[in-house]
């Protein structure tokens, strides 16, 4: 009985952290992540899908993110998504 509480109480903490990771990864830290934008549904042919299922992304500098659409016809769709999220990007 005391085995089987510790698995699952071991089992609900692991899945804590890894959502907590997660939400720290989100996090603005005055330096450009990935992570800032890639949840961000864009629409995508009629589709919503997450902005990391149709672009790429490079940190060239510590403030600079720079998103690379794997298809040059979505750069409009990722614009006006990245416009509406409301993170205040530039």
């Amino acid at each position: 009985m005391a085995d089987l509480l510790l698995a699952e109480t071991v089992e609900k903490m692991k899945k804590v952290v890894t959502h907590t990771r997660a939400d720290f990864s989100s996090i603005r830290t005055g330096r450009a992540a990935p992570a800032l934008v890639e949840k961000i549904p864009v629409d995508y042919y009629g589709s919503e899908v997450p902005l990391q299922q149709i672009a790429g992304f490079n940190v060239p500098e510590a403030r600079q993110l720079l998103i690379t659409p794997y298809d040059k016809g979505a750069i409009g769709a990722i614009e006006k998504a990245l416009q509406q999220s409301d993170l205040g990007l530039n």
